[in-house]
């Protein structure tokens, strides 16, 4: 029987330690959605400390979403940890209008291409057919080109604005089916997965400082991050309660045996 209750106390420690691990378990926004975990997060679905500050996402009807300040919302096509790219589509459909808007500088984030300058004119007539119009941003008295920036300006055309954009795009500047693929560097985190480290975490849940822990250690920080909360302090102090009383229960079933031996000693 006693050891009974003290299998049955590791077995709840056990459990403690598996709900630990699963405090910031990989969420999905649908079935064939991309794989969610730090440093991402669904806001309002997992707490703070299971993501970086300005990797909230958002599942909106079953579609995983993230929105930039710059531009708006954006759709998360896929997100590689392994090459820390997140590939990501405009929901309108006009790359373009991302690339003219979105101010990376003010995220975590960067272009995961090369970047060259093209300049995005506006013209009044149709230029040659070599040029690259785009089609999202124009209609039938303005016609939207992107061209290198040494391109010369025909009289009929005025410039938007020139800006670097990921090279890769620029055969392809009128497709948004290639997506548009940012990449992102957390410090101590460059390599973890590649590496075989594991995932990248927190290294303490007072800062943002992060780091690769082994697998190994994945595991123990995992249980010192529960710990150190609200409900793990709980569930430790009900622990400790519950071997408390075993370890009492079981004196008191010895010490009654010795007594009741040496009770039969004397009466022989």
């Amino acid at each position: 029987m006693d050891a009974c209750l003290f299998y049955i106390l590791f077995f709840s420690m056990f459990l403690t330690i598996k709900a630990l691990e699963s405090n910031c378990p990989t969420v999905k926004c649908s079935h064939d959605g991309p794989d969610i975990r730090f440093p991402f997060r669904v806001a309002g679905r997992q707490p703070q400390h299971c993501g970086q500050p300005g990797f909230d996402l958002v599942c909106k009807e079953n579609t995983t979403m993230i929105d930039f300040p710059s531009y708006g919302p954006l759709v998360v096509k896929s997100i590689s940890y392994d090459f820390r790219k997140l590939s990501l589509l405009d929901p309108q459909n006009c790359v373009h209008e991302v690339f003219l808007n979105l101010n990376p500088s003010g995220t975590p984030f960067q272009y995961y291409y090369l970047l060259k300058n093209f300049t995005y004119l506006n013209c009044s007539t149709r230029l040659s057919p070599s040029l690259n119009e785009v089609s999202c941003l124009s209609d039938s008295r303005n016609h939207v080109y992107t061209v290198e920036s040494s391109f010369h300006m025909p009289f009929s055309c005025r410039q938007l604005k020139t800006i670097p954009i990921p090279f890769s795009y620029s055969p392809y500047l009128a497709d948004n089916s290639f997506g548009l693929g940012l990449t992102w560097s957390l410090p101590g985190c460059e390599d973890c997965e590649s590496r075989g480290g594991g995932s990248c975490v927190f290294q303490s849940k007072e800062g943002l400082k992060t780091g690769c822990p082994s697998i190994a250690q994945d595991k123990g920080f995992a249980i010192v991050n529960l710990l150190s909360s609200g409900t793990g302090s709980m569930i430790l102090i009900i622990l400790v309660f519950i071997f408390v009383m075993i370890s009492i229960k079981v004196y008191f079933r010895q010490k009654l045996k010795v007594d009741e031996e040496a009770e039969n000693e004397n009466l022989l």
